[in-house]
C-alpha cells in the first residue's frame, strides 16, 4: 500500500522537474550569453622570463607561456610585484603574470609585445592577486569578486595622490589578497589596493627578425589595398578632417617609423627623403623643407599617432 500511495507523489515531482527543465536551461544559456559579451578591461598574460634587454628608457622581457612567446616592456612607471604585494626585480627565469589595459591593444608584430600596467612575479608564498575595474559597490563582475574595504587596508595610488574608500570606487585597481568567502561572488577583505590612475610611457617597439623579403613597391595595387584597409578599419574623424594612424601606415610602404618622445621621424632605407612630424603641431619638416597638415598631428590612441589622410600621398610620392 505505501508503494502505491507512493507512485502519484513520484509521477509529480518527475512532471514537476520536466516542467523546469527548459527553465533552468534557458536561464543557464543566458549566463553562457552574459560571459560571452562581458569584454575584460585588462589582459592577463602569463610565461617565464626567457631573456632580459636593457634598452634607454625602459626595459624589454621575452617570455614563453606553454610554448608561446611573447615579449613585455618595463618602465619607470610600472608596477612590479610579486603575489603577496612586496615591490620586487625581474630576474630571467622569474614565473610572471602581466596585466595590459584592454583599451591598450599590443604590437601587431610577431611575437607579440605589450606595455603592462602591472607585473606579478608568481611566488611560492600564499597570495592571490586581482586586476580589474571595480564599480560603486566595489564589486568586479568580470571578476566575480567582492572589496570588504577595512580599516587595516592599505590604500596608494600610481600618482601618488592620497586615496580614501570612495576614491576606489569606478575605478580600475590592482588588489592583493590572501583569503576569500565561498559565496558567488566571491568576496575578501584585501590586505592592499592601488589605484591605477598613472599615465603610461610611450615605448618603441623591438623590429621583428631581419629575413629575406622583397620590398614592396608603394604603388602596386596590393600595397594600394593594404593601406586602404588599414584606413578604412582605424581612422578617426578631428575638426572634419579623417585622422590615421601613422606607424601602421608608414611600416606598410617601407617606411621606418623612429620615436622622438613627441612625435616621429619616417625615413625610407636608400632614398635621400625623410619627414620629421611633431604632435601638435601642423607644419611638418620634409628633408630641409617645411610643409603643412590641415589638422596637427595627435595621440588619439595609446602609443599611435594619428596625421591627416592626406599625408599618405606624401608617402607614396
Amino acid at each position: 500500500m505505501k508503494k502505491n500511495k507512493a507512485m502519484p507523489f513520484a509521477m509529480s515531482a518527475l512532471l514537476v522537474g520536466s516542467a523546469l527543465t527548459p527553465a533552468i536551461v534557458f536561464a543557464q544559456d543566458d549566463v553562457k550569453e552574459n560571459e560571452k559579451e562581458m569584454t575584460p578591461s585588462f589582459i592577463k598574460t602569463e610565461g617565464t622570463i626567457d631573456s632580459v634587454e636593457k634598452r634607454e628608457n625602459s626595459t624589454f622581457y621575452t617570455i614563453t607561456y606553454e610554448d608561446k612567446p611573447a615579449a613585455f616592456f618595463v618602465t619607470k612607471n610600472t608596477l612590479v610585484f610579486d603575489n603577496s604585494g612586496n615591490k620586487v626585480d625581474l630576474a630571467k627565469g622569474d614565473k610572471v603574470t602581466i596585466y595590459t589595459d584592454a583599451d591598450n591593444p599590443m604590437l601587431a608584430i610577431y611575437p607579440p609585445q605589450y606595455n603592462p600596467e602591472v607585473v606579478i612575479v608568481e611566488k611560492d608564498d600564499k597570495g592571490s592577486v586581482a586586476v580589474g575595474t571595480f564599480d560603486e559597490e566595489l564589486f568586479s563582475e568580470e571578476l566575480s569578486l567582492k572589496l570588504n574595504v577595512g580599516e587595516k587596508t592599505e590604500l596608494s595610488s600610481v600618482s601618488g595622490k592620497e586615496v580614501k574608500m570612495d576614491d576606489l570606487k569606478g575605478k580600475d585597481l590592482l588588489v592583493f589578497y590572501t583569503i576569500t568567502t565561498r559565496s558567488i561572488p566571491a568576496q575578501t577583505p584585501p590586505e592592499k589596493i592601488v589605484v591605477l590612475d598613472g599615465a603610461m610611457d610611450e615605448v618603441e617597439p623591438t623590429p621583428e627578425p631581419e629575413k629575406p623579403e622583397v620590398t614592396p613597391e608603394p604603388e602596386t595595387p596590393e600595397t594600394d589595398a593594404a593601406v586602404d584597409a588599414i584606413i578604412a578599419a582605424n581612422h578617426k574623424m578631428v575638426n572634419g578632417v579623417k585622422m590615421v594612424p601613422l606607424r601602421a601606415i608608414a611600416e606598410e610602404l617601407g617606411y621606418k617609423v623612429k620615436s622622438t618622445g613627441n612625435g616621429a621621424i619616417v625615413s625610407k632605407e636608400g632614398e635621400a627623403r625623410s619627414f620629421t612630424i611633431t604632435r601638435g603641431e601642423k607644419k611638418y619638416g620634409y628633408n630641409k623643407a617645411l610643409r603643412q597638415f590641415e589638422e596637427a598631428p595627435a595621440l588619439l590612441e595609446k602609443w599611435t599617432t594619428y596625421v591627416p589622410v592626406s599625408f599618405v600621398d606624401d608617402l607614396m610620392e
